[in-house]
């Protein structure tokens, strides 16, 4: 038997997790693929996809046209649309834009592929991780002739599936503290070390955090579809949310698993006791 709390968003208890413990659980699956996920089963789904900027992963190509990379992504709203309950909500981490490869209105395009799947939008958060060491392209430089434009900040996009207010009441954790600065739409933090994580494209455990605070109730159930190392369910364990992060590269999920073990302080259920 499945250990209570886990099977009410589980089919079947074939598809053994890479890790879990009594309410995480860590695939090592491709999300489009995996089937073991309940509809109407998800409270709140955070994550941040691939952006498709030549990052070099393990086991995804993030060097698509833009048109692939478009259809890519109308795949996983679909789904992610599918698994969430009728007043599931959505925080998606994407950039505002990107100029590799030819500019383009990222976020823009997303958002109204979003909408076009079903999803309906609600805001948009900036958040400013303070890093302009990354800007490698300035066009034309001190010229008018052709100067490049980026704002040095990424967005997440707040999406619902039907109601924005939920049917159901809850326990909210968030503090007063907390509830003034989130709400305000601009978040100021730092992003994270590829070379601490370990991961090419890893982003804080800050951002879920104040995601899941913010838009979920105590004990409600948190879909991170593209883990990589795992900080979604780090933010899970520290809130008390149930969690489910699915991950493709077996790399990352290992990186995910020790960060649990390490930055949650949980520990590895027994599944020889099922």
């Amino acid at each position: 038997m499945v250990k209570e709390g886990i099977v009410d968003n589980l089919k079947t208890i074939y598809l053994k997790p890479y890790f879990q413990t009594d309410k995480l659980q860590i695939y090592n699956e491709d999300f489009l693929k995996i089937d073991c996920l309940e509809d109407n089963s998800i409270d709140l789904i955070v994550t941040s996809p691939p952006y498709n900027v030549d990052i070099h992963y393990n086991s995804y190509n993030d060097k698509m046209s833009y048109n692939d990379y478009l259809s890519f992504t109308k795949k996983y709203l679909e789904k992610c649309f599918n698994l969430a309950k009728e007043d599931g909500r959505f925080c998606l981490n994407i950039p505002l834009d990107k100029n590799k490869g030819g500019q383009q209105s990222v976020c823009a395009d997303i958002t109204t592929i979003a909408k076009q799947v079903g999803w309906r939008y609600h805001s948009t958060i900036i958040w400013n991780e303070q890093n302009i060491s990354r800007r490698t392209a300035w066009g034309s430089w001190l010229s008018a002739r052709a100067p490049y434009v980026i704002a040095p900040v990424e967005v997440i996009v707040v999406l619902y599936k039907k109601y924005w207010r939920k049917i159901n009441y809850g326990k909210s954790d968030i503090t007063k503290k907390e509830f003034i600065e989130w709400t305000s739409g601009v978040w100021n933090f730092m992003g994270e070390s590829r070379k601490k994580i370990g991961h090419p494209a890893p982003f804080p455990v800050e951002l879920p955090r104040r995601c899941i605070k913010l838009f979920s109730f105590v004990g409600d159930t948190v879909l991170d579809p593209f883990l990589g190392s795992g900080s979604t369910l780090i933010a899970c364990a520290q809130t008390n949310r149930k969690g489910i992060g699915v991950e493709i590269d077996k790399n990352y999920c290992e990186i995910a698993k020790k960060r649990l073990i390490r930055e949650g302080k949980i520990t590895q259920f027994n599944f020889d006791s099922i």
